[in-house]
């Protein structure tokens, strides 16, 4: 017969065994993040022999800030920046509003074939970017746009062309209308009692305590914005507009400093970090706050 005990010892040991685990995970994760950042503070030559022991990932030898002072006079390191995070900023604020209403559109007001919506929707989640980069390059190429220059035929090499194309994003949409059709319906019930029109619902009922699924489209926004590197490339000319990742080719071209490569790596990592854990313990918080269970 199992005592209780030994039944507390099991409990004791599978909690310590979950935790080195999750431990361990951890540390497969981190490490490659504490080698950018120490091979980024490491000469090159220091850097390709620390990178044989387990010294690349301790701040040992000669370490300075000059790689980081190297990047920015190599490439301009914070127009990279600074045009990513307004690129990711605007696309992820008309994001989350004009998915949302999507969502919320789909997923409560009861109407015929949005079943069918959906599931448009969703079949779009099936096409790679690759299918459509060309079609939609060829599409925006001749809408009008007006720029410094006045009238000029195309969106070529704007910062809406980087922008516009994301703002719908069908995953999140999916996410937003699943989310919101989980929600009780006595609460849109109890609005419409209340004489509240369809925006109000969605303003001062759903938005207040939707925190959770706000906070996961976010982040699931920011990453691949922030990670674009394909159509910038092909819609992007001018060094001014150029975001983070196609600002990297500076770094490859003639001879390769791999201090300066982990340097930049850094600038445009940590900032995502800090952004991702804050919208984490955002939504952590946000699912303890609504009290909203599916």
């Amino acid at each position: 017969m199992v005592t209780d005990q030994t039944k507390r010892r099991r409990i004791r040991w599978t909690t310590i065994v979950g935790y080195g685990l999750m431990i361990v995970l951890a540390l497969v994760f981190i490490f490659p993040i504490v080698f950018m950042l120490m091979s980024s503070l490491k000469p090159d030559q220091q850097l390709l022999r620390d990178s044989a022991s387990f010294r690349a990932f301790l701040p040992v030898g000669d370490i300075s800030l000059d790689n980081y002072r190297a990047a920015f006079e190599r490439a301009p390191v914070l127009r990279f920046i600074l045009n990513s995070v307004v690129i990711t900023g605007i696309t992820v604020v008309l994001g989350l509003i004009v998915n949302s209403l999507a969502g919320f559109a789909i997923a409560i007001p009861r109407w015929k074939g949005k079943g069918l919506v959906l599931g448009l929707i969703i079949a779009v989640l099936i096409l790679p970017f690759e299918t459509v980069a060309v079609p939609l390059l060829l599409m925006i190429s001749k809408l009008p746009s007006i720029g410094a220059e006045g009238f000029t035929q195309g969106w070529i090499n704007t910062y809406h062309v980087q922008i516009i194309p994301w703002i719908a994003n069908a995953f999140s949409i999916f996410l937003f209308a699943q989310f919101f059709g989980a929600l009780p319906y006595a609460l849109i019930e109890a609005a419409k009692i209340d004489g509240a029109s369809w925006w109000q619902t969605y303003r001062r009922v759903i938005v207040p305590i939707s925190g959770p699924v706000f906070a996961t489209a976010t982040i699931l926004t920011i990453l691949p914005m922030w990670n674009q590197y394909l159509w910038p490339l092909m819609v992007v000319q001018s060094e001014d507009i150029r975001p983070v990742m196609v600002g990297l080719q500076y770094f490859f071209q003639l001879n390769i400093a791999w201090g300066e490569v982990m340097a930049f790596l850094s600038l445009i990592t940590i900032p995502v970090l800090i952004i991702f854990l804050a919208l984490q313990r955002t939504y952590i918080e946000s699912i303890a706050a609504s009290g909203i269970k599916g």
